[in-house]
């Protein structure tokens, strides 16, 4: 099995995902977007539904959320039905390059912490815009390389931090996507990654329930699965936060107008 598969297989074991900047980030894309109540979101690689609840929750959007493992898409509606917001949902396995939707769906399309990892970013952008209405919104939330071309070591951190071989692009490379998909008025808000910061962030994103059912399965996870503590281990051997790490590494926030 590779690395990236492991990872977000055992992700949707444990009912986890994470996106840089948290619930905080979440909601500058929300202001970008223009999304409010009544609102019909498409959240793309939508993961344990952590996002698409708290779309429905806070602002009284209708959301449908796609993600390519089964397995998160079972999280997602069980954290839907857990949150009493199972009938503002819909979840569905999908491929980001090919969405099953029609044509100017959405009012929004969003993703957090995916665009990055599909082969083909251009075809996926295009997708995204797609399905948006003329006039809505296409919002990324995504992993950026401040200065290029990074040292082996910050590659090497990058791959043990994200779980996975993802490949993040430049400021200027997400801009070309999401121009390239047909977007206008394309806004870029890009930061550095404080890691002190990142568990805290975790916490206000899954609350305190949330995130000892992550806990508990997690250890039930390592307990009863040799692969998942060979990978564990791997990921520890990664090494340290490198210490120039905001010089090279951070996240952007990306939003352009169809």
């Amino acid at each position: 099995m590779e690395r990236a598969e492991q990872f977000f297989d055992f992700a949707a074991e444990v009912g986890f995902t994470k996106h840089m900047g948290g619930v905080e980030a979440t909601d500058v894309l929300v202001e970008l977007c223009h999304i409010g109540q009544g609102s019909y979101v498409l959240d793309v690689g939508c993961g344990a539904g952590a996002t698409a609840v708290y779309l429905i929750k806070q602002h009284g959007c209708r959301v449908a959320g796609v993600d390519i493992l089964p397995r998160m898409i079972d999280r997602a509606r069980e954290t839907a039905r857990r949150e009493g917001v199972e009938d503002r949902t819909e979840f569905r396995v999908a491929d980001a390059q090919e969405l099953p939707f029609d044509d100017e769906t959405f009012d929004a399309v969003i993703t957090e912490s995916v665009a990055a990892f599909p082969e083909d970013k251009q075809r996926a952008a295009s997708e995204y815009a797609r399905v948006t209405k003329a006039g809505g919104y296409v919002g990324l939330n995504e992993s950026t390389w401040l200065q290029t071309p990074p040292p082996p070591e910050m590659l090497a951190w990058v791959s043990q931090e994200v779980g996975a071989q993802v490949k993040p692009l430049t400021r200027e490379e997400w801009v070309g996507l999401l121009e390239g998909a047909g977007l206008e008025e394309v806004t870029a808000r890009v930061h550095h990654v404080d890691t002190r910061d990142e568990a805290g962030r975790m916490m206000r994103r899954y609350g305190c329930l949330g995130m000892l059912r992550v806990w508990g399965r997690t250890l039930r996870l390592y307990a009863k699965n040799a692969a998942y503590r060979r990978f564990v281990k791997r990921v520890r051997q990664g090494g340290l936060t490198p210490e120039n790490l905001d010089e090279y590494f951070g996240y952007g926030l990306y939003v352009g107008r169809k």
